[in-house]
């Protein structure tokens, strides 16, 4: 079975997080589009697009403050992120026909957080039978749609 953290993430992950800055901090920083992926922006939180999906349509709901933990984020923070989810979960199942989701935040490195500076929350859309022979076997995961498409089709849906 291949292991999560194959070399070339790890690599990623450093360059970004600790040699360049925080993933979520640097996405902020440029203009909204393809390049950065956020699909909405709050006065607290933003939603952006995996770059490494599970399946298309999988989204961050991430506060705008670089807080490491759930607990290190105001009562209006919290609350906005928990706002954001359930416009996640909304506008996803409209547009991909969900059958269900995950929502679920890996907290520490020991949990499997690949950033682990920065709180954030996944939501992935989930069907009846979407886990196939590919991700069980070989590692590998089939996403149906390029991100930009992915990017216009949850962008154009998005209100809170």
């Amino acid at each position: 079975m291949r292991h999560l953290w194959a070399p070339w993430r790890i690599k990623f992950i450093q360059r970004t997080e600790r040699g360049h800055g925080c993933i979520f901090c640097s996405a902020l920083r440029k203009a909204d589009g393809i390049d950065n992926l956020i699909i909405y922006r709050g006065e607290r939180i933003f939603v952006i697009l995996n770059r490494y999906p599970y399946t298309s349509g999988h989204v961050m709901i991430v506060p705008n403050d670089h807080r490491a933990t759930y607990a290190d984020l105001d009562r209006e923070t919290r609350s906005d992120l928990m706002e954001g989810i359930n416009t996640a979960t909304k506008v996803i199942g409209e547009v991909y026909c969900a059958d269900g989701f995950n929502v679920g935040a890996n907290l520490g490195s020991a949990a499997g957080a690949g950033v682990t500076g920065h709180v954030h929350f996944h939501v992935v859309p989930r069907w009846g039978g979407d886990a196939n022979y590919m991700s069980t076997v070989g590692g590998t995961r089939v996403i149906p749609e390029a991100l930009d498409e992915t990017y216009q089709r949850l962008k154009e849906k998005w209100f809170i």
